[in-house]
């Protein structure tokens, strides 16, 4: 009888193995490919090790085990805080696409047209990449980017090729620091953005990089850098480097991503 009872699986069960599985997604997710992994899969393997030993019913070893990962929850917040945060706010981030998407379908809200001009950002971008201009183009999505404007020259110019260009100059005042673009208005540039203390950040890349980390760690913002060395375009979004083959690629992805 116990086995059948065992065999009844309830609709509620079932959501709650979903959620569970999405939940374990998305912290994979953020964790894949940093040093964090590894204290994760131990973390898991520990909390099969406890949840065996409850169903063998060894009571010390169940208890010292319980009793760790009880306490060890605030240990882990400040070992994970960085995904922790990115965590939140990629779920926070998904939440708000996923109810314009509803919207959406419930014809309450209208497609969302991507307002920035791309054309003439990418433009920029490979030209500055031929010359060797190092840049860093910032571009806000849902969150703001108020925090980060304490210290800059704030703008109010309509986003062309010729001014990105000319902004980030080599012998222009203002080529210094990140510049930020909401809803193709330059609104600030010489931005000082957070750099990010990601230790797995492979040597040749800078403080431009760093920065963009930082920010996109930070905000759901996505970044945009040109390698003063070598010329190479990088795209971040989410705390991390988005691969792409060319310019068109770049593009599809920029479109995607700003269009929600």
């Amino acid at each position: 009888m116990e086995l059948l009872d065992f065999a009844e699986i309830r609709i509620i069960d079932i959501i709650d193995v979903v959620l569970v599985a999405f939940l374990m997604y998305y912290v994979y997710k953020l964790v894949k490919g940093t040093v964090a992994i590894n204290i994760f899969i131990g973390i898991v393997i520990l909390y099969a090790i406890w949840k065996v030993t409850e169903l063998l019913e060894m009571e010390l070893l169940s208890k010292i085990l319980g009793g760790f990962l009880g306490v060890g929850i605030i240990a882990l917040i400040i070992v994970f805080q960085q995904e922790v945060r990115k965590f939140l706010l990629m779920l926070g981030t998904t939440n708000f696409s996923a109810r314009k998407k509803v919207l959406k379908s419930l014809n309450l809200l209208s497609d969302t047209e991507v307002s920035t001009n791309i054309n003439a950002v990418l433009g920029a971008v490979e030209k500055m990449s031929k010359s060797l201009t190092g840049a860093i183009i910032v571009i806000q999505r849902n969150n703001s980017l108020e925090f980060v404007k304490t210290n800059c020259d704030r703008m109010q110019l309509e986003v062309n090729q010729p001014i990105l260009e000319s902004i980030f100059y080599k012998n222009s005042p203002l080529h210094d620091g990140a510049l930020i673009i909401e809803d193709n208005i330059i609104t600030a540039t010489r931005v000082i953005l957070p750099v990010s203390n990601d230790k797995n950040i492979p040597q040749r890349f800078g403080l431009r990089h760093r920065a963009a980390l930082g920010i996109t760690e930070k905000t759901d913002a996505v970044c945009l850098v040109v390698s003063e060395e070598n010329g190479q375009v990088s795209y971040l979004k989410e705390g991390d480097f988005v691969l792409f083959e060319d310019m068109q690629d770049l593009r599809a992805q920029l479109e995607k991503d700003l269009s929600f």
